[in-house]
């Protein structure tokens, strides 16, 4: 076992605690990751939508028993961001544009987040609304064909979507995303089979790592963080995955 893949398994293990804690599975970490470790992009691709359904997997069943979850609010988004993952999945990008486009995007998600977390009044459950039918519908078939093109599971984009909607309180949110990211980076996995001789032969032993991680973010984020933590926790994690994806 080299260094580089006991590295990339400690730094998975840390991503996907810190992720886990927030609702999201760590896509755009492992991404960043990897680009640093110099991975192609249908490596990157596999492997983080591989990662991600672990983590997804955990959080989403951490959060049901933790009472977080309601299927009442996950189900809009879900219902076509499922097949357009799919979709998504089996495309492809030049990889000119693959850092650039996922890296924009999580910019422009960490300054939106970053704003709804330090400002001076914050969302509380009693004032979040009911996030409209066909807006939720259009939002992640959207957010599921980005998703999957790209590898990042779609949490980390629907999440500031509905927080600067005041459509779920970031613990709401939270839950919400951990499903989102396990149906989506299943969906996107499977879209993806014709590239799946691309994953790192590793790719067990990350399994194991982000697991680890996953389990103590996940029970963490859906018992004891606050709103605001959440949400800045969010925007720095977008910022510097983003920022390292562009330049």
């Amino acid at each position: 076992m080299d260094t580089e893949t006991i590295w990339l398994a400690v730094s998975f293990l840390l991503i996907a605690l810190v992720y886990a804690a927030v609702g999201q599975a760590g896509a755009s970490g492992y991404i960043a990751a990897m680009g640093l470790a110099g991975f192609a992009p249908l490596a990157m691709k596999t492997t983080a939508l591989a990662l991600n359904l672990m983590v997804a997997t955990i959080g989403t069943i951490t959060f049901l028993r933790a009472g977080r979850l309601s299927w009442r609010s996950v189900w809009p988004f879900a219902v076509l961001g499922f097949p357009f993952s799919l979709l998504g999945g089996a495309v492809q990008l030049p990889d000119r544009f693959y850092f650039p486009v996922v890296g924009g995007v999580l910019i422009l998600s960490a300054l939106q987040m970053g704003r709804t977390a330090f400002r001076r009044e914050q969302t509380t459950p009693e004032t979040a609304i009911a996030p409209p039918f066909w807006a939720a519908l259009v939002t992640g078939a959207v957010i599921g064909f980005v998703s999957g093109t790209t590898g990042t599971g779609g949490g980390v984009f629907l999440a500031p979507v509905i927080l600067s909607m005041n459509w779920g309180t970031a613990r709401q949110t939270a839950a919400t995303t951990a499903v989102y990211n396990l149906m989506n980076s299943g969906a996107a996995l499977i879209g993806a089979f014709t590239v799946w001789n691309h994953i790192p032969a590793e790719l067990p032993l990350w399994l194991l790592a982000v697991a680890a991680g996953g389990t103590v973010g996940a029970y963490i984020g859906s018992r004891y963080l606050s709103d605001r933590w959440l949400r800045g926790i969010l925007a720095l994690l977008l910022l510097v995955s983003g920022v390292k994806l562009v330049f």
